[in-house]
């Protein structure tokens, strides 16, 4: 039965008490069955955060522009993230050192890089033994941390993946003359990294998640890191059927990237990304964005956290934050808000606020 069916069954049985009792006189119970026999205003029926998540995703005229909070502040997001944990028996060698065999290592203020690099050869990949997605304690805390927030969007979030993760592996340099040099190398590194990735999603899609996040920076400043012939080569067919599977589970495909990526945001589009988060849309630029895309993927993005965000003024961000919502989210929907506190790369509380403030502020005159 549909919420109109309810709400018409509901205002027949009030209008027939109210026609048991009315006094000589009074106006028919025809008018007042007529005046309310209507479905419930839009408000009234999307009523949870996650709704209008999905609403805005799908572009089906979400009731305002959705929020997503990165790292804190979590209680004003319309979204939860949560992702897996290191298996019960990893016990880190030193600070930083992940169940992959590399340390991970911050340097001046920055978002860190591995120190060492455990595929450095092809007898180090003979012997190599990457972590087990099936290890005990590896989804032990999903129920938990899902549990009671069913009204907001749920995220699993894979982390650092596919690429990214292979040169961390490999070696960054190392990996980019594999791609030219050794293609058997290269698969053999990257069966490791989607061998895990796609045995974690085929265990998390049987959880109450809404969807499945990708982390994976694929720009320069001017472009893509390889020619994007040989990312269709290598790695679309991977993504595609990496999204195919969430898809088959009713699960929504959020791919995180980073950079001047314009060549492949069709292809992202086309084997089935449902969000594109991108944190330097002006590197993309907005007006093209929406101009090329806009009605075919909904973007989740920031205010520039090259420029605007970290330097900008108040009225700087207010107006970008004004910009990103009017022009994006101009589909139907088609748009998500980011919002991420990005001290370590030189964003000050002040600003941080300021962006809150103005998606806020933005997403209330609506």
């Amino acid at each position: 039965m549909t919420v109109e069916e309810v709400w018409n069954d509901v205002l027949a049985v009030i209008s027939t008490a109210f026609l048991s009792f009315r006094p000589k006189g009074e106006i028919s119970v025809a008018w007042h069955y007529d005046t309310f026999r209507r479905s419930p205003p839009a408000e009234q029926i999307i009523v949870t955060k996650r709704e209008i998540v999905y609403r805005a995703i799908d572009r089906t005229g979400p009731s305002r522009i959705p929020i997503h909070y990165c790292n804190r502040d979590f209680e004003f997001s319309d979204t939860v993230s949560v992702t897996y944990s290191s298996a019960k028996d990893f016990v880190p060698s030193e600070p930083g050192a992940s169940e992959w065999g590399f340390v991970w290592e911050v340097l001046d203020k920055t978002m860190g890089q591995p120190r060492s690099n455990p595929l450095r050869d092809w007898d180090c990949v003979a012997t190599y033994i990457p972590p087990d997605p099936h290890a005990a304690g590896r989804l032990d805390d999903l129920a938990h941390l899902t549990s009671g927030t069913e009204d907001r969007f749920i995220r699993f979030s894979l982390g650092i993946t596919g690429f990214n993760q292979a040169t961390f592996l490999r070696g960054f340099e190392d990996f980019l003359a594999d791609l030219h040099d050794d293609r058997r190398l290269v698969e053999r590194t990257l069966d490791f990294v989607f061998g895990f990735e796609n045995a974690l999603i085929e265990k998390v899609l049987k959880y109450p998640i809404d969807a499945v996040t990708f982390g994976d920076d694929w720009g320069t400043q001017n472009d893509l890191i390889i020619a994007p012939s040989l990312w269709r080569e290598v790695f679309r067919p991977r993504y595609a059927e990496q999204f195919a599977r969430i898809h088959s589970h009713g699960k929504r495909v959020w791919f995180h990237t980073c950079g001047q990526v314009s060549s492949i945001i069709g292809d992202l589009i086309e084997i089935g990304a449902d969000v594109i988060e991108l944190l330097q849309p002006d590197l993309l630029g907005v007006d093209r964005l929406a101009r090329e895309f806009g009605g075919q993927v909904c973007f989740c993005c920031s205010v520039d956290h090259q420029r605007v965000a970290i330097s900008g003024t108040k009225q700087e961000i207010f107006d970008y934050a004004k910009r990103l919502c009017d022009t994006l989210g101009a589909f139907n929907g088609g748009f998500i808000a980011y919002i991420e506190d990005y001290s370590c790369l030189g964003m000050s509380e002040r600003n941080y606020q300021w962006i809150r403030e103005a998606f806020h502020a933005v997403v209330s005159e609506r």
